[in-house]
């Protein structure tokens, strides 16, 4: 299984190591869930048990739709992974400030990724532990720096990373491992594009390109050969916007992330504005990356999970943001057989959240209004083109990519107006010291 050059290897044994190990690592994810269930405000508590923010938040994150597919049909440990980034917040909140850092240095080192979070982590601590008072105002007393805080966490970081990176340091192959983790040469999109910011960008460039070549204002024998839409993964060039670098990608990263961590600092708003920032970061890096993958948008989709039950506005986002990022996880699965199932386990987690989060907030203003009922409702029609339609169709042979690139399009539309009303949120919410007086 380990030989690279092996590339037929087939085991029933190390299929049934694979799905086993997964399902027993999920044993975290469920401990996870359960200490971020203490972390809840039972205020709206109902008087049923299945009206308790505790329970939908339990079903919300035990049942979710995308980590199920991922985890266990598509194949990957995220479950374990995302348990740790979970327990970690539930430190956090319970203000076991070490416990939470050592936690997310040692999930740093099991998946890079979670480098798109780690801004808020680090700023959080330096605000919130590093700094150990605040003036009446809530704005920051520069002289209460603890010394012996910071190097402690600056302990944690090095030996987590001491113990992870040390042996490829010793046999001078750390070079190779971050080549690996940062592989540039993939290209900007997936070869399915990741519902996103680029998505649109692709999108609007093919769309000009037709246009250019419909009224002759491009030469065919100029346009670029590797197309963006050949499903292949690989670095291609734009027709007729800018072609996009790995440096242009990062400093659009940087300047989305960006407002969400000046207002952890200047706004401070406890351990719910760390994790608003937390979701903001994973939805910046996701809408502006480079080489994303679609199922990077659970990232945002999990610890959004938290804030849906306490607030009806962040449950109108969670609902919008989840429903399009799940959709948008469909092409994962391709064959036949998985069709049905896809279908009905979305289905599912889809009318239980609606109706779930709908009676939690029954007293306040509906949680989508027309506009965002009419999209979401769009979803459907979409899949019976996709799915039903459009494999019947002569445009199947010449133009394979229809499906995909909308999907990815009409996803990308959903979670990017998502992502700007959780900003707008946030930039718009007073800070603590504030609220309290209030």
């Amino acid at each position: 299984m380990l030989n690279v050059h092996n590339l037929n290897y087939a085991s029933s044994k190390t299929l049934l190591f694979q799905r086993f190990s997964v399902i027993l690592t999920d044993a975290l994810f469920v401990y996870a869930v359960h200490e971020c269930c203490k972390c809840i405000d039972a205020k709206k508590a109902g008087k049923e048990v299945t009206e308790k923010p505790k329970f939908i938040l339990s079903v919300l994150l035990l049942w979710n739709f995308g980590l199920l597919i991922v985890d266990h049909i598509h194949f990957q440990y995220n479950g374990f992974l995302f348990g740790l980034m979970l327990l970690s917040i539930a430190r956090l909140f319970q203000k076991r400030h070490m416990e939470g850092a050592f936690l997310f240095a040692v999930l740093l080192h099991f998946k890079h990724i979670y480098l798109y979070v780690a801004p808020a982590y680090g700023i959080y601590l330096l605000r919130s532990y590093c700094f150990t008072a605040n003036k009446p105002d809530g704005s920051i007393l520069w002289n209460s720096f603890s010394v012996v805080r910071f190097i402690s966490l600056g302990l944690i970081v090095f030996l987590v990373s001491a113990l992870s990176l040390g042996p490829f340091l010793a046999l001078n192959q750390l070079s190779q491992v971050f080549s690996r983790l940062f592989p540039f040469k993939r290209g900007l999109c997936h070869a399915y594009w990741a519902p996103n910011f680029w998505a649109l960008y692709n999108a609007l460039d093919k769309v000009l390109s037709v246009i250019g070549l419909k009224l002759k204002l491009l030469d065919p024998n100029k346009i670029p050969k590797a197309s963006m839409t050949s499903g292949l993964v690989q670095q291609f060039q734009h027709t007729v916007l800018p072609s996009v670098t790995p440096l242009a990608t990062l400093i659009c990263t940087l300047v989305a992330i960006l407002p969400s961590i000046f207002c952890l600092w200047f706004k401070p708003q406890g351990s719910r504005g760390f994790l608003r920032c937390l979701i903001l970061c994973a939805l910046s890096s996701f809408m502006f990356g480079w080489h994303v993958h679609e199922k990077a948008i659970l990232l945002a989709v999990l610890p959004m999970s938290l804030l849906s039950v306490e607030k009806a506005g962040d449950a109108s986002i969670f609902l919008i943001l989840t429903t399009t990022g799940h959709y948008s996880l469909f092409p994962l699965l391709f064959t036949a057989p998985e069709l049905p199932i896809k279908i009905l386990l979305m289905l599912l987690f889809t009318i239980y959240s609606i109706s779930s989060l709908k009676i939690l907030f029954r007293k306040e203003k509906p949680l989508f209004n027309w506009m965002e009922t009419f999209y979401l409702l769009g979803l459907g029609p979409l899949e019976v083109f996709c799915e039903f339609v459009f494999p019947f169709t002569s445009w199947k042979l010449k133009y394979s990519f229809i499906p995909l690139l909308l999907t990815s399009v009409y996803c990308a539309v959903g979670i990017t107006y998502a992502w700007f009303k959780l900003y707008v949120s946030v930039l718009t919410d007073p800070p603590v010291s504030k609220t309290k007086k209030q």
